[in-house]
């Protein structure tokens, strides 16, 4: 098969739909060898994350035209009639001959038997003739004669978008998954050595249109930018961590880090931990655990460009594991932790279809371990913020009822106080941190609990 941005989508989104693992992952590995022309990058990326986005639209259009069904169909076939849908539903710019013509030639260059590559030209053709009359995705006012339920539009899980219905009402609901759908700009957090206006004008003065954020101040948006991160001026000089805005705020709530040891508990690719490190008064040692191999070498990259490197300690393990070598006790705690997130799908929007209702008790339960063991950690009078990228209440508020019902000894510190004022709407009568998609930034959760 030819090496071109169709053909690269292509493969992209079988190896995902084979694999299972996070598709910016495989957009990654597949996308290390640059293209010739770089509009090809572009176009290869739109493609993928607008295919796998609006997949529950475009099967849903499939269905309804396919006399197969799509359970039966090879993954190939069923790939390549998304990809070729998506180009003639949502390309506007792509002529519907290029979106049909290369469709079928990648087909016939897979090998694909004439009968199968008659079918997906059939149905593509019938598309483009009608398009007139289709309910494009996510138009769900117009009156046409689409007949697609409103999950279906919107895109999103039916079983997502039912629980949202009752948690929230339509209207939040539809502006949720709206959200989701909309995508998110590149949000950085200016490094303090540098401060927010330094980076933005250095991102400026190079042609970048950048711009403050509204809730963090730290927070720095780069509207339609879709170059490299590693290109933007500044990365290799650690002036900047892309991190959303309510991101940005969830570390401060642990307060002023003026003495002692501070543990970050879930430190993944390092983003809360640099913050945590850049907020360190001169005498606090910053310690970050990271079990998982690849992020932990990310970890200390990220760690090492932002010149942090001597400033923290790293741990190769699991919050378990530090308990068990024992010695320590920290006054403070951030648990950011592994969740559905379900909060972050206008970044991912894969996630939407690799998650199931049913694993939210799953996650509750390693959450609920993960601040057992933080809890032995914490020394009296220290303070634990636990946090999640997920808008959901068994993530979220039933893990604290639980943690609490057990953990006598602890007691909720309200998190308004620790915010900008500009954040503090952000914060519910419980104390509690709540951010959603729809309010222009990542859904977060986070609770601050003192130990007493």
């Amino acid at each position: 098969m030819s090496d071109n941005a169709r053909s690269r989508a292509l493969l992209i989104l079988n190896r995902w739909e084979k694999e299972g693992v996070p598709l910016d992952l495989v957009v990654a590995e597949v996308l290390r060898q640059p293209f010739a022309d770089p509009r090809d990058l572009q176009f290869c990326r739109a493609l993928v994350y607008g295919v796998v986005c609006w997949r529950g639209y475009l099967d849903a259009l499939l269905a309804r035209l396919s006399s197969h069904p799509l359970a039966k169909m090879k993954p190939l076939t069923l790939q390549a009639l998304r990809c070729g849908l998506y180009q003639l539903v949502a390309m506007d710019r792509v002529p519907a001959s290029a979106a049909i013509n290369e469709t079928i030639r990648l087909l016939n260059e897979a090998g694909q038997p004439k009968w199968l590559t008659g079918f997906v030209n059939g149905i593509l053709r019938r598309v483009s003739r009608e398009l007139a009359d289709l309910q494009r995705p996510g138009e769900i006012d117009a009156v046409k004669s689409a007949g697609m339920s409103m999950p279906d539009l919107l895109s999103h899980p039916r079983w997502l978008y039912d629980r949202w219905v009752g948690r929230f009402g339509k209207e939040v609901a539809l502006a949720l998954c709206r959200a989701d759908n909309g995508g998110a700009e590149l949000t950085l957090r200016a490094a303090t050595k540098v401060g927010r206006e330094a980076l933005l004008e250095k991102l400026q003065a190079a042609g970048i249109t950048a711009e403050a954020g509204c809730f963090a101040a730290t927070a720095v948006i780069l509207p339609g930018y879709r170059g490299p991160i590693t290109a933007l001026p500044g990365f290799d000089e650690g002036w900047f961590q892309v991190q959303d805005e309510a991101a940005q705020l969830v570390v401060p709530l642990l307060g002023e880090l003026s003495e002692g040891i501070w543990l970050d508990g879930c430190a993944g690719l390092g983003g809360k931990t640099t913050q945590l490190a850049e907020l360190a008064g001169a005498g606090v040692k910053v310690v970050a655990v990271e079990p998982e191999a690849r992020r932990f070498a990310l970890l200390g990259a990220n760690l090492q460009r932002l010149g942090q490197g001597a400033a923290v300690e790293t741990f190769p393990g699991t919050i378990a594991d530090l308990a068990a070598a024992g010695g320590r006790q920290f006054q403070g705690i951030l648990v950011d932790a592994p969740c559905s997130g379900l909060g972050v799908i206008r970044r991912h929007p894969d996630i939407r279809w690799n998650r199931k209702e049913s694993e939210l008790a799953r996650y509750q339960s390693g959450q609920l371990a993960l601040l057992e063991q933080s809890a032995v950690l914490l020394a009296p009078g220290g303070v634990l913020v636990y946090a999640t990228c997920s808008t959901e209440p068994e993530e979220n508020e039933q893990v604290m009822e639980l943690f609490l019902a057990d953990h006598q000894d602890f007691k909720v510190e309200g998190c308004a106080d620790y915010l900008p004022v500009t954040a503090r709407n952000f914060v519910g009568g419980d104390g509690f941190f709540r951010t959603r998609p729809d309010q222009g930034v990542d859904g977060f959760f986070a609770a601050r609990f003192r130990r007493k």
